[in-house]
């Protein structure tokens, strides 16, 4: 059990990569808080689900946007567990657009949740941390930072900001025995990416060299090394997890 008596937060932790990660953590022994923005009914039926497992769950409500409610989180969760060991920064959305008919709020929308969302957690678990001396963070980025498609100039600029952020607070850390790292999935099954996959169909499963598109539950597989002692001299560092995707050719 690899993450017996560890306490983590996971944002997005209700669907999609967030839930697989939690699944993961909680059934290697963790304690972890989900924080999920609207579907309680997927929150819940998440706790349903791990009742049984070696770690234990709980949910809370929150907009990753809110600096405040973030630090207000961590707060109580340090009271209840006097220190918090990883974080997994998961909550993302898209909206994807030219830019030629991107809205203001298209572009705020998702450079908030993404890229703030992720500055709002980092900031706010980074004091409680150096003082213990200890701790990881992982970041959700995406192959589109580096392989963006068109209409996704919004999503682009806010993985690329988090793959920045990933590098320069790894430095900043590293001092205090903390590590941060990164996991840039590529095309992956989840409720995010059906519209995508919809329209392109075989053809970009025939750019992918493994021929198939990823699962949630092998990207926190990824995510849970990271957060683990097994990546110990791990840190600033970028998986991509994409079957060959970002290779390039056919």
């Amino acid at each position: 059990m690899r993450f017996e008596g560890k306490k983590a937060i996971v944002t997005g932790g209700s669907r999609g990569i967030g839930r697989a990660c939690v699944v993961r953590l909680v059934r290697e022994g963790a304690a972890v808080a989900v924080v999920y923005h609207q579907n309680r009914q997927a929150a819940e039926q998440l706790l349903a689900e791990l009742s049984d497992a070696r770690g234990s769950v709980c949910a809370i409500q929150a907009d990753v946007r809110d600096y405040q409610r973030a630090a207000e989180i961590v707060d109580q969760l340090l009271q209840q567990w006097q220190r918090i060991d990883i974080l997994v920064n998961s909550a993302g959305i898209i909206q994807d657009g030219l830019m030629g008919a991107m809205t203001p709020e298209q572009w705020r929308d998702v450079v908030e949740t993404n890229l703030f969302g992720t500055y709002n957690y980092c900031r706010a678990v980074t004091q409680p941390m150096m003082m213990q001396r200890g701790g990881v963070i992982v970041n959700l980025s995406s192959t589109a930072a580096e392989f963006a498609s068109r209409g996704q100039v919004n999503y682009a600029a806010s993985k690329g900001g988090i793959n920045g952020l990933t590098r320069a607070l790894a430095k900043e850390l590293a001092a205090r025995n903390i590590r941060v790292n990164a996991v840039a999935p590529g095309m992956i099954e989840t409720d995010m990416s059906q519209v995508v996959r919809g329209l392109a169909g075989d053809q970009i499963r025939n750019a992918i060299p493994l021929r198939r598109i990823g699962k949630p539950e092998e990207v926190a597989a990824v995510v849970a090394f990271l957060a683990s002692d097994d990546a110990a001299y791990l840190t600033g560092q970028v998986i991509r997890v994409d079957g060959g995707l970002s290779l390039g050719g056919y």
